[in-house]
């Protein structure tokens, strides 16, 4: 987490960085009717005000809610799944798995930003610490989702994997751990780096209760400098960079997983 905070974080102070570099070689056709060219807009907008600071730390803060979720949610979603996987024909697991599906329609039902609101102003109303409670809430919002995909994942492996290890004398939880969960790896894997980004995109309403993620960061930034264009445009990059490189990871791990099945 901090080797991925530091590469995103000093791909945004280099991109900032330059921007003086780039505007000192800019000629007059770039300029608009103000005599400022957008590149100079940058660098007053965010070097000279000093407010790339804040920014920064949206940055940071979006990353670690972020990442922080869908560690939340990968561990709901494992329990989720497993319980309803062995909830059909098990009389004592049954009540638990009528209750995860519960959780998941109500949770899949709320709008994120309800469920956040709802969470910030009841539930953890007596918390001031705005990042843990988003965390929180997305992780939980997240792990409806992932509860399904899964549980997919697990339905995906031939069910005589699970003949085949209670043959050997396993139990159905070491059959579980051991055997299904290892070969449906490779089909929930993907799936949960779809919803790692759609889950970084979700973290931009956390401004809602006070938390200064990235786009809160440049809402305040705006309101500071009244510079929509400059600031907004830069909020919408750094989520599209962010996005662009965690497809194209996403690609590239696909690619391998494919190689690994063809041998």
């Amino acid at each position: 987490m901090k080797k991925l905070l530091v590469v995103l974080t000093a791909v945004l102070l280099l991109a900032i960085c330059c921007v003086p570099v780039l505007a000192a070689g800019s000629t007059a056709d770039e300029t608009g009717p103000t005599g400022i060219g957008f590149l100079d807009k940058l660098y007053e907008t965010f070097i000279e005000t000093g407010y790339w600071e804040d920014m920064l730390e949206g940055l940071g803060n979006t990353i670690g809610i972020t990442l922080g979720a869908l560690l939340i949610g990968i561990v709901i979603g494992t329990l989720i799944a497993v319980v309803k996987y062995f909830g059909d024909d098990n009389k004592i697991i049954k009540p638990f798995a009528v209750i995860c599906d519960l959780y998941v329609t109500l949770i899949r039902g709320l709008p994120v930003t309800v469920l956040l609101l709802i969470f910030y102003y009841i539930i953890f109303v007596s918390s001031d610490n705005g990042v843990m409670v988003a965390t929180v809430t997305f992780g939980i919002n997240s792990g409806a989702y992932m509860a399904e995909l899964i549980r997919s994942g697990i339905n995906a492996v031939d069910k005589g994997q699970m003949e085949a290890g209670r043959s050997l004398g396993l139990s159905k939880i070491q059959t579980m751990y051991k055997i299904i969960f290892p070969q449906a790896i490779r089909y929930i894997l993907p799936a949960i780096g779809n919803e790692f980004i759609a889950l970084l995109k979700e973290t931009s309403v956390a401004g809602y209760v006070a938390v200064v993620d990235l786009t809160r960061a440049g809402n305040v930034v705006r309101n500071l400098t009244f510079d929509a264009v400059s600031v907004l445009t830069t909020v919408a990059v750094v989520y599209l960079l962010m996005v662009i490189g965690l497809t194209k990871l996403l690609k590239m791990f696909e690619r391998r997983l494919a190689k690994s099945d063809k041998r």
